[in-house]
Order: C-alpha cells, then sequence, then structure tokens
C-alpha cells in the first residue's frame, strides 16, 4: 500500500537526511575579536574536541574590529547551513546593541543560540597603594574620596561592572578608560589608578604573587583559578553580578538538528575534564547550557544592560 506523503511530511525526512549527512566539509567558528583573548582561547580550546565529534576540521578564524560587530555581522549575513559559527560574547551580543547608535545586525532576528560555553570571570583588583584589603574596606573609604577605576573601554561588560558596583554602594568611582585591557593594567601596576576590573587570565599572575589584591569577583561564583578570591555576595555587596559569558551562535534560519547537534557535542567536550582544565587557565568557567536556557540569558541581559545603559546615558567611543 502506497503512502501519501504531505509537504510537511517531505520537509521533515528530507531535512532528517541532511542533519545525517551535516559535516561534509569544515566548520568555522568566527571570532570577532584578536587571538589571544579569553573568547579566542575557549574558541581555541573546545574547536579540537569539537572536531574530533564532528569527524571534520574546526577552523577558528579571527575577524576583529568596531567593537566586536564586523565579525559578529559577517556570522549573520553568512548561509545558514552549519558551517560557520559565531563565538559570541556578553558585550558584543547585549551590550553594543545598546551603546551604538547604530548597529549592522539584530541579536534576537540574526541568529540561533546554539550554546554557552562557560562565563569569562571579572576580577575587580586594586593596587597596593590604594591602601584596601577587602571591598568593604574599599567602599566605605570611596563613599568620602573617590578612588579611579580602569577597564578596557567606554560601555563594555567591565565598565558597567563598575556602574553597577557604584550603583548598589553610592562608592565614589571615577571611571578610567583604556582602548583595551592591554594598556590598562600596566597602569593600574604602575599606580595610576586604584583599581581594574581584569579578566582572569591578565590578573590571577599578579593576584598570586602579591603585587595586586583581588577585592572580589563580579560573577556568582568563585572562579576556580582563584579560589581565595570572594564573590560580591560574599563581599557584602548583593545583586551586583555582572559577569561576562561566551557562547555558539550561529546564524538565524539554521536546521534546528545541526543546532541540537553541535549543542550537544559541545556539551560533552566541555564535560572532559581535560577541557575544563584549559578553558579555566584561560580564565573562564566552564558551563554548556542547551539552547533554550542560552536564549532566556541573552533576552534577561539584553533587559538588564539596556535599563543600566539608558539610566547612564553610556555611548561607544
Amino acid at each position: 500500500m502506497k503512502i501519501a506523503l504531505t509537504p510537511f511530511l517531505w520537509f521533515i525526512l528530507i531535512s532528517a537526511a541532511g542533519a545525517q549527512e551535516w559535516p561534509t566539509k569544515p566548520v568555522r567558528i568566527i571570532v570577532p575579536f584578536t587571538p589571544g583573548g579569553v573568547a579566542d582561547n575557549s574558541a581555541r580550546v573546545v574547536a579540537e574536541p569539537l572536531a574530533a565529534r564532528l569527524g571534520q576540521q574546526v577552523i577558528v578564524e579571527n575577524r576583529p574590529g568596531a567593537s566586536g560587530n564586523i565579525g559578529t555581522q559577517a556570522v549573520a549575513q553568512a548561509e545558514a547551513d552549519g558551517y560557520t559559527l559565531l563565538l559570541g560574547f556578553d558585550g558584543t551580543m547585549v551590550i553594543n546593541p545598546h551603546v551604538f547608535a547604530k548597529i549592522p545586525f539584530d541579536t534576537l532576528r540574526d541568529f540561533a543560540p546554539v550554546t554557552k560555553l562557560g562565563d569569562a570571570t571579572l576580577i575587580l583588583v586594586a593596587h597596593p597603594g590604594a591602601g584596601v584589603r577587602n571591598l568593604s574596606e574599599l567602599i566605605e573609604r570611596a563613599k568620602a574620596k573617590p578612588f579611579a577605576y580602569g577597564t578596557s573601554g567606554t560601555g563594555g561588560t567591565p565598565h558597567l561592572a563598575g556602574e553597577l558596583l557604584k550603583q548598589r554602594t553610592g562608592a565614589q568611582l571615577e571611571h578610567v578608560p583604556y582602548k583595551g585591557g592591554g594598556q590598562a593594567m600596566p597602569d593600574l601596576m604602575a599606580g595610576h589608578v586604584d583599581l581594574l576590573f581584569a579578566s582572569v587570565l591578565e590578573s590571577s599572575g599578579h593576584i598570586k604573587s602579591g603585587k595586586l589584591k583581588g577585592l572580589a569577583v563580579t560573577h556568582a561564583r568563585r572562579s576556580p583559578a582563584l579560589p581565595d578570591v570572594p564573590t560580591m555576595a560574599e563581599a557584602g555587596v548583593k545583586n551586583a553580578e555582572s559577569g561576562s559569558w561566551i557562547a555558539l551562535l550561529a546564524p538565524a534560519g539554521t536546521p534546528a538538528a545541526v543546532v541540537q547537534k553541535v549543542g550537544a557535542d559541545v556539551k560533552d567536550a566541555v564535560a572532559q575534564s581535560d577541557v575544563k582544565e584549559k578553558l579555566v587557565s584561560q580564565g573562564a568557567v566552564p558551563q554548556a547550557s542547551t539552547p533554550q536556557e542560552l536564549q532566556a540569558l541573552i533576552n534577561a541581559d539584553l533587559a538588564r544592560y539596556g535599563k543600566i545603559i539608558r539610566e547612564k546615558g553610556l555611548k561607544a567611543e
């Protein structure tokens, strides 16, 4: 007996066959930043075990520029076939849409969330000359006189972390923006600024050597790389979490079966002890997610950061 197939059933069968064949060529992960940062390093750590699971080469390609907007736009405009993925960063995906007057992509319209890779922990560090031993002492003293804090630039996650801390505590903190963390850290080490919201990667060595004091991490959990540094909440400041996250996204319209496969393979990879250790060494806290969980995170952070940015009138330089 012959069974008539509706157009919808034909679509399901064809989609399933395509997903089984995918991938038949190398997959690219576009990183919209220069090599060497926590986002780029995380992509490279995950690329190798992902390639083993896919049976195809996974190529990490850097396309920096315009605070991550150039590389992100390239993925938004790529074919939705699963062969081009984006290493998404909260700064690009949920902050840039609010601080730039015009942006060449729409975070909600142009991308299909795949999975979160983890959190890129930020740490508030102090120069010894600032004369503060912990976060409580900083807040108490900063209510009487301002402290200067450096960041990698106006409108980025570190800047918003400082604004949130000011909002929650009433501390006087003066923002000193730099063109990247590479310029900010030397100025902190020289005592030209009192504080810095820095990545684990760039600050852990100085904290362990005693050259800098780690006051608090901006995430809800402590960093495995610096377990002795408390969270903001543990240090006495509630509701001041402002963590960066790293994730994989695909162009909108990428087949759901492909999105699910990549997400599942990345989750398996991130669960490996050696991959976890490598991510932690780069300053990331491994944490995979479902596409739905990643979408919920993006939605929440778009709203949360948008409120702070509008209140402060922040604009990209």
